[in-house]
């Protein structure tokens, strides 16, 4: 009887899911609308507390989770998170990074790849074994606990969780309490230990914000929508040659060489672009809205998953410092390039961080694009060397 019960409440969250993942599109935008509408004013506030460019991204996580709790509690409705709310905010960011970065030489950067290659292998293996130890703990499979535990992103390794059938809730706890740590502390420290002015980039980003009117020229206006359309065909292109986080890649590619290309055209030499604040501000409360719509998510885990998720974050964490520590022997990098080059994971919030800062840029975008391309790459082999140890255990149970 306790099974049928059992059975018919897993029956029935299934069928809430299945719905949730068809919501129509009305409402989808509609949801959306309100987190973008929310995370505005709740940025602008978190920016006047020494939180700088980041604020955004604090104010869209927020927003995320207000809103999917309201639709939680009032409506009924428990909202998948906005996969394409995310694909859109790294696009806006990748154009933002790569038009902030098109004077930026990466020739002397591109000698310290061996180090990052060293770093990457570093981290990946430090995230197998933490992985190994959390499936001890808490008694879950070991391709559960990898996909868990290293630092591939929310979205990737919980879809890479549902192809497998495995606990797909599980691993987005895991991997989302690390993002999120990882999205606070690194700035905090960063901001802490530097001598930015908060006020002055909140002055700066209000001012932006107030004279959008400048970039409604005409050149601007179609320049803006060439690069759309341009953003649009690199992302489809780079998706269909299975390019590692394409929508990020792609439009950071494509914010580097748009000015480069576009000045070899004839009468084009002349005109200068500058992409809208706008953009990267937009995007960054996409990505913060896509965060903030996990923990808005209804959980009923136990407080010692809970615990384990926060020891496994932690290691991951240490394992971050370490990396850190190394790249700080291997290259004459700063302890903070070092730190925002080996945070494990969030790499597009990585690089924003830098950018903020006006901090060794080209340095922290090539180490977490070298990881993205390996982590992505190399994600089937990991994949496939767990499954086997999964089989091999439960062969000799």
């Amino acid at each position: 009887m306790n099974q049928n019960i059992k059975n018919t409440d897993n029956l029935n969250h299934s069928l809430i899911a299945i719905n949730n993942d068809n919501l129509p599109i009305g409402k989808q935008i509609c949801i959306l609308s309100w987190q973008i509408l929310l995370a505005l004013p709740l940025s602008l506030v978190l920016s006047r507390l020494n939180l700088g460019g980041m604020a955004w991204i604090f104010g869209g996580i927020f927003a995320g989770v207000i809103v999917l709790q309201i639709s939680r509690i009032i409506y009924k409705i428990s909202p998948p998170p906005n996969r394409d709310a995310r694909h859109i905010g790294l696009m806006l960011v990748g154009l933002s990074i790569g038009f902030s970065m098109t004077q930026s030489n990466f020739i002397t950067v591109a000698t310290g790849i061996p180090v990052f290659v060293f770093l990457t292998f570093f981290l990946l293996v430090s995230g197998s074994i933490i992985g190994y130890f959390y499936s001890r703990f808490t008694q879950t499979n070991l391709l559960t606990s990898m996909l868990a535990t290293v630092p591939g992103g929310v979205g990737v390794m919980s879809a890479i969780a549902a192809d497998y059938d495995k606990n797909v809730t599980l691993v987005a706890l895991v991997q989302v309490i690390r993002v999120t740590s990882v999205v606070i502390l690194i700035p905090l420290i960063a901001r802490i230990s530097t001598d930015y002015d908060a006020i002055e980039a909140v002055n700066i980003v209000e001012s932006n914000l107030g004279s959008l009117s400048n970039y409604f020229t005409a050149s601007n206006l179609i320049l803006s929508i060439l690069v759309i359309f341009l953003s649009i065909a690199a992302v489809n292109l780079s998706i269909l040659l299975k390019v590692p986080a394409a929508h990020f890649f792609a439009t950071l590619m494509l914010g580097l060489l748009f000015h480069p290309l576009i000045n070899h055209l004839p009468m084009m030499a002349e005109i200068k672009f500058n992409l809208p604040s706008g953009v990267a501000i937009f995007g960054q409360i996409l990505l913060g809205i896509t965060v903030g719509e996990y923990w808005g998510k209804e959980t009923t885990f136990q407080k010692k998953t809970v615990a384990y998720a926060l020891i496994s974050t932690f290691m991951t964490l240490l394992a971050g410092a370490i990396a850190s520590l190394m790249a700080m022997k291997l290259t004459d990098w700063d302890w903070l390039t070092c730190m925002l080059v080996t945070a494990p994971g969030g790499a597009a919030e990585m690089i924003l961080v830098a950018l903020t800062l006006n901090h060794d840029v080209e340095v922290v975008t090539i180490g977490h694009l070298v990881r993205l391309i390996a982590i992505n790459s190399s994600l089937p082999i990991w994949v496939y060397l767990f499954r086997r140890l999964d089989t091999q255990v439960s062969e000799s149970v």
